[in-house]
């Protein structure tokens, strides 16, 4: 799947939202990928894992982890292309935990699956977590890239979609974008 694939199943879902929207990173951006709008239909669900697996089948994972709420649908389906162990991330007490029994054995090969990047802060979470756990981290694996690669997780990664998408300090907002309504359409 060519990166212009990717961003088409955006645009066709309704997932590839324009206006100004506040990220998870605290910054300010006239674009927004929500995700979820694309991963509700099951086909687009098992093209785009099928794709990323296609992508990281080489890194020979044993388990696929991936943070809620994001990397829920596409962490599953990917770990199914690849018949992996699929396993999550969640909030306790505001930062993701290891929950649910859900345990990660000594040297277990780990590919981190999330939906998407903009500073990586999420998926370095679930790093720290997993090396915690003693796990391997063997590569990480993302649909949507908005640093243009940019976000160097010192891992293999790969996505299916690297964009560079223009973002705001708060305190530096251009004119035109002082002028749209806020909206907060991603998780905290």
């Amino acid at each position: 799947m060519t990166s212009d694939e990717a961003l088409q199943i955006f645009r066709d879902t309704g997932a590839w939202l324009d206006g100004h929207f506040i990220l998870r990173s605290g910054k300010h951006s006239r674009q927004f990928f929500q995700c979820a709008l694309a991963l509700q239909q099951m086909p687009v669900v098992e093209k785009l894992g099928a794709a990323l697996a296609a992508r990281v089948r080489d890194l020979r994972p044993t388990t696929v982890v991936s943070p809620a709420m994001g990397g829920l649908v596409i962490g599953q389906e990917v770990a199914r292309q690849l018949g992996t162990r699929f396993i999550f991330l969640e909030k306790e007490d505001g930062a993701l935990a290891l929950r649910r029994g859900f345990e990660i054995e000594d040297g277990e090969r780990i590919l981190i699956v999330e939906d998407v990047v903009t500073a990586g802060g999420r998926v370095r979470e679930t790093m720290d977590i997993v090396r915690q756990h003693s796990g391997d981290i063997v590569g990480v694996a993302l649909v949507v890239d908005r640093s243009n690669g940019l976000v160097d997780l010192d891992v293999p990664t790969e996505s299916l979609m690297r964009m560079e998408v223009e973002t705001f300090a708060p305190d530096a907002l251009p004119e035109d974008l002082k002028k749209i309504p806020v909206r907060h359409p991603g998780s905290k």
